[in-house]
């Protein structure tokens, strides 16, 4: 009886060691194994089965045969993929959830099968996961030899998005099987009709001239800036544009019904009272976007809640095919959107529309917009963002980057962005770690001290970082010279650690594409100071550091490689800013006789763009196409500045610069004078040379004004006035004229 016992129990351990064995998928480069497709396999099933060989070949050197699935014969060993009869007699699991996957196994049988893009999705998961694979940006996959390729006995992974709608609008995601891989989405391809739409449905270009009333009323006259929302014709063309669209593109799956990139609400008495019950501007809007919405009650329409849309009304509820697209524009990011102080209003927008509806996709920003290469590090933001964003039931989220064009960390940000968008429960450490291991290989220690320094540096300078901001305003706190050079040292040290590996290298020159972009941008603003562009001689001139124009060029061709494409959104492209630098290298260094000049100013300047305060105008720097630095801006107020030379000397002439920039609302002076004094206290009047009122011009210019002194002094007050009001072509509801000055040359 022992003895039967005995060898009842030995062969249960044979049998479970039996059981134990993994899955023998290719030996020594060649395999047993098919892949099984249905009958009548979908256009996504077949190209999962299509990955599915090419990456197992890669791998094994082994050639997977793909094959129809017989319908008498669903007991075979192989991959089964997608909505098999073998899936139907076995598993006979239907999906819940759009774009869901399930990979699983019975013995010698792998399944894997998922809904809508699922199955696609399933095939990526199941090569990154158990052949080892990895796509760690729009360049090739990386592929492991593996001619011996074993899996576990028993595999099992079943997930499904926390999100229905997912992007990264960041490089990497312009490669399609990037997309796929990182199940994430393109607009282009759900969206018949973006974003900001209202001109796309009914153009001012066609209809204005005879129809202004189908355009908004703002201050008593009809102005192409919005729609007239309560004019039935208004609604009528937009349902006849959208059902022509429609029939092109059948296979959109949303369409936008959105304000444009601006205000302009219409304020006719019909509107109004529309909006006068919803709270705001957002009543006539999802009024009119609920109208549309029942005329098409099988599609589905986004509406932006952006500007004076992002409040909820306070009584019309959304139709139920109509999603709000809420924008999280005003707030810092700092720190995440759950905490961030100025994230307050975007709570409660959420909120309230949260009340009104359970269709919620957000708006988000992960990048500057004005300066696309400054160090962004917000890394940390994306798993609490989104976390907060799936417990608040939103359904999707556009993550907004520097699009097609290199940005600051875009393949890191991209990936950690794509992981956590699926599931925000991940550890982002983790995933961090991960993309770094891979992506740097042994220089990643190095650039995790990086993001560990940069993100304390952060935190102790208490910076708020801002979608609008620029690194020249950051030279004194985390992207300080000082602080540069403490990066720079990580980034040596990582260089090092990867000498001989030119793919890494090669991305480390890329990642230092973001402290070269910053050391240049603060060169400019420093400018005769230690960290600019000037030294000098042994004569006491100031002269063009030898070395840079030939870091400036290194860094331009860098960036070409890298896919540097625009430096801003809608900003300078590469070669625009290569050539105006070629500019600044062949203008000397000037001198100003006020240098050390006392300033001061009657009217404050604008704290947001504060350049070196009052000495912007006598620090020998010249300002450049970008206002936001070495122009000194002053905002519905004129300038008036007194300069003190401290002693009387000299004077042939004063000359001044002032900005040209439409597009900002910055316009140049209305008039601008000069006196001069040599107590202080009593001036004397000498020129005014009057402006003639701009003309619609959208080009950044630089407008001379030069006044003839031929006297000495001590004292000069230059006053520029600024113009009463926006002219009629660049009119803003909200906003003055801004007047900017670089510098008062004094000669």
């Amino acid at each position: 009886m022992l003895l039967r016992i005995l060898i009842f129990m030995g062969s249960l351990q044979v049998m479970t060691i039996s059981q134990a064995q993994p899955l023998v998928l290719a030996d020594k480069g060649s395999t047993a194994w098919r892949i099984l497709l249905p009958t009548y396999a979908t256009a996504v099933e077949t190209k999962a089965a299509a990955v599915l060989q090419d990456y197992f070949f890669r791998v094994t050197g082994a050639k997977i045969a793909a094959v129809k699935e017989n319908n008498g014969q669903t007991d075979l060993p192989g991959i089964y993929v997608g909505n098999t009869n073998a899936w139907k007699r076995d598993i006979k699991q239907q999906f819940s959830e759009q774009d869901a996957f399930h990979i699983l196994n019975r013995g010698r049988k792998i399944f894997m099968n998922g809904e809508g893009r699922g199955t696609l999705y399933a095939a990526y998961a199941f090569i990154e996961k158990y052949l080892g694979c990895r796509k760690w940006d729009a360049g090739p996959a990386s592929a492991p030899k593996r001619p011996d390729l074993l899996i576990p006995t028993q595999i099992e992974l079943e997930e499904q998005p926390a999100f229905a709608y997912r992007e990264v609008y960041l490089p990497a995601a312009f490669d399609d099987e990037y997309l796929d891989w990182h199940r994430l989405q393109r607009f282009e391809a759900l969206w018949g009709l973006w974003g900001h739409s209202f001109f796309k449905l009914v153009s001012p270009a066609l209809y204005f001239r005879s129809h202004p009333e189908y355009f908004s009323l703002v201050d008593q006259r009809r102005q192409p800036m919005q729609l007239c929302l309560s004019n039935k014709a208004v609604l009528a063309l937009t349902i006849a544009t959208l059902r022509k669209s429609m029939q092109v593109n059948p296979a959109a799956v949303y369409w936008s019904v959105s304000p444009n990139d601006d205000i302009g609400n219409c304020e006719c008495a019909d509107c109004r009272k529309l909006d006068e019950a919803d709270g705001g501007p957002q009543g006539s809007l999802i009024r009119f976007v609920n109208a549309v919405a029942k005329a098409f009650p099988e599609k589905t329409f986004t509406t932006l809640a952006y500007g004076y849309s992002a409040h909820a009304p306070i009584r019309t509820r959304p139709e139920p095919n109509v999603i709000i697209m809420l924008s999280s524009i005003d707030a810092y990011r700092t720190t995440p959107l759950a905490t961030e102080p100025t994230a307050a209003a975007f709570r409660a927008n959420l909120a309230g529309w949260k009340q009104k509806t359970q269709h919620v996709f957000v708006w988000d920003y992960y990048t500057q917009f004005t300066n696309y290469l400054t160090p962004f590090p917000v890394t940390p933001t994306f798993q609490p963002n989104f976390s907060f964003f799936k417990q608040q039931g939103v359904n999707g989220v556009f993550c907004q980057g520097s699009g097609d064009s290199y940005s600051d960390m875009h393949e890191m940000k991209s990936y950690v962005m794509a992981k956590l968008l699926w599931n925000p429960a991940l550890n982002a450490d983790s995933l961090v770690g991960d993309f770094l291991n891979g992506y740097y290989g042994k220089a990643a220690p190095f650039i995790s001290g990086y993001l560990d320094l940069i993100g304390n540096k952060l935190s102790v300078t208490r910076t708020r970082l801002d979608i609008y901001g620029n690194p020249v305003n950051n030279h004194a706190d985390y992207l300080s010279p000082a602080n540069l050079d403490s990066y720079s040292g990580w980034m040596d040290k990582a260089e090092a650690a990867v000498e001989t590996d030119a793919l890494r290298l090669q991305r480390l020159r890329q990642l230092r594409l973001t402290h070269e972009y910053v050391y240049l941008q603060q060169t400019r603003f420093f400018g005769k100071e230690r960290h600019g562009i000037y030294e000098r001689t042994e004569t006491g001139d100031f002269v063009l550091k030898p070395f840079l124009p030939g870091r400036e060029n290194n860094f331009v061709v860098i960036s070409e490689r890298a896919g540097v494409k625009h430096l801003a959104e809608s900003g300078a492209s590469l070669q625009q800013y290569h050539d105006e630098w070629k500019t600044i290298f062949r203008t000397p260094s000037k001198i100003n006789l006020a240098a050390n000049a006392a300033v001061t100013l009657t009217y404050p300047f604008v704290p947001e763009y504060p350049a070196k305060r009052e000495r912007t105008l006598v620090d020998e720097t010249p300002g450049y196409a970008d206002f936001s630095y070495n122009w000194l801006c002053f905002y519905g107020s004129p300038m008036e500045v007194t300069i003190d030379l401290k002693k009387t000397i000299s004077v042939n002439s004063v000359r001044l610069h002032f900005l040209e920039d439409a597009r900002h609302w910055i316009f140049k002076p209305a008039s601008v004078s000069v006196q001069i004094s040599g107590d202080g206290i009593s001036y004397r009047d000498l020129n005014i040379e009057v402006s003639k009122p701009p003309v619609e011009d959208y080009s950044v210019n630089f407008i001379p004004f030069t006044f003839n002194i031929n006297s000495a002094t001590r004292f000069i007050r230059v006053r520029a006035e600024n113009w009463p009001a926006l002219p009629s072509w660049r009119t803003h509801k909200f906003k003055k004229p801004m007047i900017a000055c670089d510098e008062v040359w004094v000669e």
